[in-house]
Formats: structure tokens, sequence, C-alpha cells
């Protein structure tokens, strides 16, 4: 049995173009798109009309690095796929690519399978995921190969967290090595977790424990040396790379570089960095552990590299790093030892409404938020025209937005499970009314009508991007 809906009357914007269309919508995907008020959009007629007048009508947000149930410091983030993904649709966001972990002594599979236990049948969005490689040797690149051609085409590691994620050189350049050979794309965490050790080892003998030393001992140049060795190791390998949660002024320069020379180098920053900074890490009672995150938050003088960095396209993607952990239980491990604060902030349901802002204050224009929120990261992870945009064909991934609509971001109103917002009391224009995915009403004029286990597991091609 055939559905159909016609949204009428909104302007629709694109990586690409902005149009006043309607926008029609069969059995799940784009089927058409008609100027408004032309006799072809003005002829459809389908069970249901969505009346978008005065709003935008823009593609689900695809957010490519979320961490939901994440084993993390003896504890999990707070979200689970169900609540995770249910936050997310209320966001704007209708695609997210989530990691499955690899631990050490066990093979990349057995973390894909537990990774798609977890979220088989939970989650209210479709989902893809990475895969962290934690223990490189023979056998697990050889599983690289298998898991590209199955669809997780991506592979995470961490110059950071020695013991627990960390690889050396010689592990990064054996998995890029595989990467230049079967597609795959690695996406690297750059800090030098050996340098920064042994700095949290030091604050701590020197009775440094407040959250803001977490800022303080991971240093924008320990950023900055791993993402150039990143690259440098990635050359060697005639490998692509994408880094990861771009924080640092000094990191965002390596990328530029690396890309004037027409590498196949890439980057990825987060709402956190754009909008918070160390001030927020210094909040006095503690309070500053709720920003512990990694990368750290940085001066606010960094935020303008970051601006200027997604304006010229030498960072291309802003993804959240979704991993919260409550205040009260989660975030107070690491009262008097900043060292054992679990590392993460909430924000899946908060990137699209924050980059929206960024066009109201006139960082970036309309059509690059939704480059950098939707279409860009569907193209980086092979999920494109299925996904990041509106035309025919493509799954009907479809929100519309309210760009005047006024909110306060609190934890008090937001969907995440999570009992603080590291937004709290911040004012924004632009709202999510509603969402579509796969032509499913989700978010309905602001009420959840979704479910868990609407999302399906999506394969992904490899990068779109690479020469």
């Amino acid at each position: 049995m055939s559905s159909r809906t016609v949204i009428r009357g909104g302007l629709v914007i694109t990586a690409s173009d902005e149009l006043h269309a309607a926008v029609l919508v069969e059995d799940g995907r784009i089927a058409a798109l008609a100027a408004s008020g032309t006799p072809a959009a003005e002829a459809w007629t389908a069970e249901r009309t969505i009346d978008a007048t005065g709003k935008y009508v823009i593609p689900g947000g695809v957010d490519a690095h979320t961490h939901m149930e994440l084993p993390f410091g003896g504890t999990f983030a707070s979200d689970s796929f169900e609540t995770g993904t249910r936050a997310a649709a209320w966001g704007g966001t209708t695609t997210i690519v989530d990691f499955a972990v690899q631990s050490v002594g066990h093979s990349l599979r057995e973390g894909l399978d537990a990774w798609n236990a977890k979220a088989d049948g939970k989650c209210a969005i479709d989902y893809a995921f990475h895969m962290i490689v934690s223990d490189v040797n023979q056998d697990t690149l050889k599983e690289m190969d298998l898991l590209v051609e199955e669809g997780v085409t991506s592979f995470k590691q961490f110059m950071a967290y020695p013991g627990v994620f960390y690889s050396d050189d010689g592990q990064i350049l054996r998995a890029m090595q595989r990467s230049a050979e079967n597609g795959g794309l690695i996406m690297m965490h750059a800090e030098n977790g050996i340098a920064i050790d042994v700095l949290v080892e030091q604050a701590l003998a020197r009775g440094e424990t407040d959250p803001r030393y977490h800022g303080e001992v991971r240093k924008a140049l320990l950023e900055a040396e791993a993402t150039h060795r990143a690259i440098k190791l990635a050359q060697v390998a005639g490998a692509p790379l994408y880094v990861v949660h771009v924080s640092a002024q000094q990191a965002v320069a390596e990328l530029a570089r690396a890309r004037d020379e027409g590498l196949n180098v890439f980057g990825e920053t987060c709402p956190q960095y754009l909008f918070l900074s160390t001030d927020n890490l210094a909040e006095p009672d503690f309070e500053g552990a709720k920003y512990v995150c990694s990368t750290p938050l940085r001066p606010k003088e960094h935020q303008a590299a970051l601006w200027r960095g997604l304006r010229t396209n030498d960072l291309q993607v802003v993804s959240t790093d979704h991993c919260p952990f409550c205040f009260v239980g989660q975030k107070e491990l690491g009262r008097g030892d900043f060292s054992k604060i679990p590392n993460g902030l909430p924000g899946v349901e908060n990137r699209m409404d924050l980059l929206h802002q960024a066009v109201v204050d006139g960082h970036i224009t309309r059509r690059r938020w939704i480059e950098i929120a939707c279409a860009t990261p569907a193209r980086m992870f092979g999920l494109y025209p299925k996904k990041g945009t509106i035309a025919p064909g493509a799954d009907a991934d479809v929100v519309i937005y309210d760009p005047h609509a006024e909110q306060v971001m609190s934890a008090e109103t937001h969907h995440m499970n999570v009992d603080y917002s590291a937004y709290e009391g911040r004012r924004t224009t632009g709202r999510v009314e509603t969402v579509l995915s796969r032509g499913e009403l989700v978010i309905n004029e602001r009420e959840f009508t979704g479910r868990a286990g609407h999302g399906v597991y999506t394969p992904r091609s490899t990068c779109q991007y690479l020469n």
C-alpha cells in the first residue's frame, strides 16, 4: 500500500540550493520537488499535507560521531540507543553513526556484534557504525577488509588514552596501509597521550586536581603535534585521514597545510569547541566537570580559527561526539582527581539548533549549515545521496524548521538522558517543529510520535571525497 505526504509552502534548503518548493514523499522516499505555485506542485494529492509556510524544509541531520552506551572510566555513557536516538530526533538529526568498540584481546567482529545487539530494535532513527580499532594485529587487519565489504567503512584509532584505546605509530601505520588498500577511512583522535599522561601525573603531584586542569594538561600543542604526526603517517601509507573533534587553532593550521598540499585529509569539529571554552571548565564548585571532554575545551580565542576553518572548508563536518555522563554519580567520580572524570558531553539534541544560531550570528550561511551538518557527513561516510539531501530518490528524512522560534536550552526541557545541559540558559533562535524519518512522522509539531525500532541499520559505501 502506497503512502504519500506533500510538504507545501516552505523554503527547501540543501547544501547547494534554496528554493520555495513543494516536496512529494512516497513510500519513504523523496519522489519529486516542484516550485511552489506551479501546476505540478498544485496537482499533487496525498493522505497527509504538511504546511511549511514561513518555515525551512531541510534534510535530516547526519551526526557522524556519537557514543551511546560507551563504557568509559568504570561507567557507561548515560544515553542508550533508545534515549539517545529519540533525543537526536528532537534535535532534527535523523541518522547517527556510532562507534562499535574492539576491546584489546578481542576481534573486531566481537565488538561489532556487541554494538549491533545494543542498537537492534532500539533506535528511533537510522544508524550506522564506525569501528574503534584498539588492538592492531594480523587478524585485525584481515577483519578490516571484511568490514569494509559489509558497509563498516571507517576505523577510529587513538593516539590518546594509553592502556585503553591507544595505538602506537607502528600500529597506526599498519592500519593506514590496510585502509589505503581496502578503501576504508582512518579516523584519528589526535592527542599525544603519552606526553599528556606525564603532565597529568605532574599536575596531580602538585595538588592541581580541579576540572580546569584537564584542559591545562591536554595542551593545544600536543593536539597539533599529534595531528601533524597522523598526517605524515597517512602520507607515508598513501591513505586518507579524518581527524575527529578538532579543537585547537594549531591543529586547524596543520590540516589546512596538508589540504593545501593536496592530501586527502579531513577535519571535524564539534559545537562545544565553537560555543564553549576553558571558562566553563573553570566554573567553581566542581561544576567545571560537566565540561570535561577530550580533546578539551580551549580558550575562547581558538573559536575564530574553527569558524574560519568551517568557512574555508579546512574543516568539513560538525559532529557532536555525544557522550553524556550525569553530573551526579558519574562526573563526580573525579572529585579530587580530574583525571578520573569521565570524558564526554551531551549534545546530540543541540547541534542543528546551535549551528542555525551560527547562521543567525553570521558565522556561516544557511547552505553551509546544511552542508556541514547533513550533506558532507553523509558523503564523508558513504551515505549520500540516500541521506543528507532532499532530492528524488533520497530517503524522506526531512525536518520542518521554524527559523524564528526562540528557545532557551535547558536540562529541564531536553530529551537526552543526562542531568545537565552543557548549554544551560543559552538563548537560540530556530527550532525543530516536525521530523520525518523515511517518510514516517517522528516529531509532529513538537510532539514525539516515533518509536523504538523504527530506525534501521544502514550499511555504508566508502568515503565519497577520495580522489
